[in-house]
């Protein structure tokens, strides 16, 4: 290794642990620290912005050890300042934590930075019909949203209120026509409805019938008339933007086998 590459390798190791490794020789402390401060610094505003749940309940003397092992240890995947909060998420889940932290932590990191994802999510226009009728079209989700399944109720916890034991939740967040990021709770029904409607091409009637199957309800009916009412609220919420034009559904309309299309 060349003589510079050295130096920036023991540069950058100083900045990333400044009180276990000494800064690079002929370095004046005095600068070393102002780089030393700017780097962490700028690295804790990116995480504050993201986790501000996350950051009360830690207080002031754990949430900065946290973010000092995150910036010591943390190897990220990607160049990009906005994509560190998800980043954080990714150590936090994988167990890099040098903190004894609650079992729903990793959980709440990822609720909490899932706003910023929808936000900045990338996402072609949609086409929709807006007053289309939810049973007989096939409705059209929101471009950006994500249907989350967690172990714990995220959505719930704050400095003031902290599980004690897990509780399935279902959560839906995602970007309306103004561009506003939303969040609903949703039971496990409604959940798989939503999955369904991600894979596109069928009918509110269709994911109705088909959860109905599912579910070996009796009454698929009566399914039918619940998932109605759970696809305008979803639309009255902006979770749902109408419905696929017609030669849209038959463009998306899956392939029968046996059949030339």
């Amino acid at each position: 290794m060349l003589a510079f590459q050295e130096f920036q390798v023991a540069f950058a190791r100083h900045i990333r642990d400044p009180r276990r490794t000494p800064r690079p020789t002929g370095v004046p402390a005095r600068r070393m620290a102002v780089y030393n401060e700017l780097l962490y610094n700028n690295l804790e505003g990116f995480l504050l912005a993201c986790f501000p749940v996350s950051r009360r309940i830690l207080g002031e003397r754990r949430w900065p050890k946290l973010v000092r092992g995150f910036f010591r240890d943390a190897r990220c995947h990607t160049p990009y300042f906005r994509e560190i909060p998800r980043e954080f998420v990714r150590w936090l889940l994988d167990g890099g934590s040098p903190l004894p932290l609650p079992s729903w932590f990793g959980e709440l990191a990822h609720y909490e930075w899932t706003e910023l994802a929808v936000d900045v999510m990338e996402t072609l226009p949609a086409e929709f019909e807006a007053d289309g009728d939810l049973l007989k079209g096939t409705p059209v989700l929101a471009p950006a949203l994500m249907n989350l399944s967690y172990h714990w109720p995220v959505h719930r916890i704050s400095p003031q209120w902290r599980p004690r034991k897990p509780a399935a939740t279902h959560l839906l967040v995602y970007r309306d026509g103004d561009d506003e990021v939303q969040f609903m709770a949703l039971n496990p029904v409604s959940a798989r409805l939503v999955s369904l409607l991600q894979v596109g091409g069928r009918t509110g009637r269709e994911v109705a019938l088909h959860i109905a199957d599912e579910l070996k309800h009796p009454q698929p009916g009566a399914v039918v008339a619940h998932a109605a009412q759970l696809l305008s609220e979803l639309h009255e919420a902006g979770a749902i933007f109408g419905t696929a034009p017609v030669a849209a559904r038959k463009r998306n309309q899956p392939q029968r086998e046996g059949v030339e299309q």
